[in-house]
């Protein structure tokens, strides 16, 4: 198990943050069928992912992360996942850039996971994608606490766009 972080959330609940393992399967396909039912600020609304589409898309970070091509971090509670973070390297033109992806479950939300993440998520990016030089994220228009937390982080607001459900944030940083 690489743990890359053990300690406390703001109200005190133990955390685990470590990188994803084959074994995590079941808890990642829980984790994001419960954030697809939310129908939140996330790209699923309402769709489930299957035990072999979620071990596909499983093992193709883990090819990912042992390429040097994807850093991806999660968050356990109790045994339980509860949050999720990764840097994937761009291609082409665009083969500086990291895509980076958090979400935290509901019930987690507001204890300072996704600060512990996105630090951590930015440190092990740093050390292990060689071609990094600008980390971005896109978040929905209409989710204030991502753009505030955008701000918190150091990001800057790029871009600004339409679309059908809502308008989109793209944040950018450099290094």
């Amino acid at each position: 198990m690489n743990i890359a972080y053990q300690g406390k959330t703001k109200t005190g609940k133990e955390i685990i943050v470590r990188y994803l393992e084959m074994a995590d399967l079941e808890k990642m396909l829980d984790f994001i069928n419960d954030l697809s039912d939310e129908k939140t600020f996330v790209r699923y609304q309402g769709e489930h992912e299957t035990v072999d589409s979620e071990k596909k898309y499983l093992e193709g970070r883990l090819e990912a992360i042992k390429s040097g091509e994807t850093v991806h971090l999660l968050v356990f509670c109790d045994g339980k996942l509860v949050g999720a973070s990764d840097v994937h390297m761009m291609d082409k033109t665009e083969k500086h850039i990291g895509m980076l992806g958090i979400s935290v479950s509901k019930n987690f939300r507001g204890e300072g996971i996704g600060k512990i993440l996105m630090n951590l998520i930015e440190e092990e990016a740093k050390k292990k994608l060689s071609n990094l030089k600008m980390i971005t994220l896109g978040v929905y228009f209409t989710n204030t606490i991502a753009r505030d937390c955008t701000k918190k982080w150091g990001l800057q607001s790029m871009e600004y766009y339409q679309t059908e459900s809502a308008g989109t944030v793209s944040s950018r940083t450099r290094f």
